[in-house]
């Protein structure tokens, strides 16, 4: 059994060698634990740190991809160098390397094909409240969108079997952690969350340049998240509340006809008849949404029947 802790990394020198000092060498199950790092185009010296400190493979960016595209670059080549088990953990320190063998038991055990580790959210003292609030709603969104209770689904401390990992695909620019649930869970493999510990704050992170930017960016996630997994249910609530509004505001004139009235409320009649014609088109575009989502699923299981 080979596992493959790998770690995206961009301008990571100064954090590094302390992440690295903490990876085990040696787990209970595998006969190799082998590490590898995706260098997103760091311009400091993150890759000397890197060979330095013993790193296995190198996956090198010339330019900054972002953190998804790093992800999904190391989780190739982990499957390309044939690993069993895949950890992927944050170049920062954030998460308690001693938790590993703990992440990958549910997965050696042929309980889990996915596991995530659960942060103690609640009592990370340099999480603001709104980061907090984010978090949850965050995870709430990947549950209702995943079929999963996966409770800290923007947690990047998580293990992988090879089979799973081939399965992977990710759209969104921003960050992997949401959506590589979701698909998880669509595609019906077995997801579980364990607790683990983390280090304390070595820097800030690199995903929050600005709370505004934050909230802004994961509003957008979260609502790509329901367009491109649940387009007929996004599609079809829009639909409905269009409809419903222009239809009340139909009976409201209807009202007012029946009792002599009608007259002063024409405008009603228009901005019923708009309402309800954008809540049919809109209902249309759901059911052509869902096409294309049935598309795109055929395309990925081609894809993994291809690879």
């Amino acid at each position: 059994m080979k596992l493959i802790i790998q770690i995206p990394c961009y301008n990571e020198a100064d954090t590094l060698a302390i992440t690295l000092n903490a990876l085990p060498t040696k787990i209970d199950g595998f006969e190799k634990v082998e590490w590898l790092i995706i260098n997103d185009g760091s311009s400091d010296k993150t890759v000397e740190v890197a060979k330095q400190h013993g790193v296995h493979h190198i996956v090198n960016f010339t330019k900054n991809q972002g953190l998804a595209k790093a992800f999904i670059a190391g989780i190739k080549k982990c499957i390309e160098l044939k690993a069993d088990i895949i950890v992927n953990t944050d170049a920062d320190n954030q998460y308690n390397a001693d938790d590993i063998p703990k992440l990958v038991k549910p997965i050696l055990k042929k309980e889990a094909d996915y596991v995530i580790g659960e942060r103690p959210i609640a009592n990370t003292e340099h999480f603001s409240s709104i980061k907090k609030i984010l978090q949850k709603l965050g995870s709430w969104v990947v549950r209702k969108a995943s079929g999963t209770n996966i409770p800290d689904a923007p947690s990047g401390f998580r293990a992988m079997s090879y089979e799973c990992a081939k399965q992977l695909n990710v759209y969104n620019n921003y960050t992997y952690t949401l959506e590589t649930i979701i698909q998880a869970g669509q595609k019906n493999m077995a997801i579980t969350s364990i607790p683990i510990r983390t280090n304390e704050d070595l820097r800030p992170s690199r995903l929050l340049k600005s709370m505004p930017d934050y909230i802004k960016k994961s509003i957008i996630t979260i609502i790509r998240i329901f367009v491109v997994y649940k387009p007929f249910k996004f599609f079809m609530s829009i639909a409905l509340i269009l409809f419903t509004i222009g239809f009340l505001i139909g009976l409201r004139f209807l009202y007012f006809w029946l009792i002599g009235e009608g007259n002063g409320h024409v405008q009603s009649v228009i901005l019923s008849g708009v309402l309800m014609g954008m809540g049919v088109q809109t209902g249309l575009i759901a059911f052509v949404a869902d096409l294309l989502a049935v598309n795109r699923k055929l395309l990925e299981e081609l894809k993994n029947k291809i690879n």
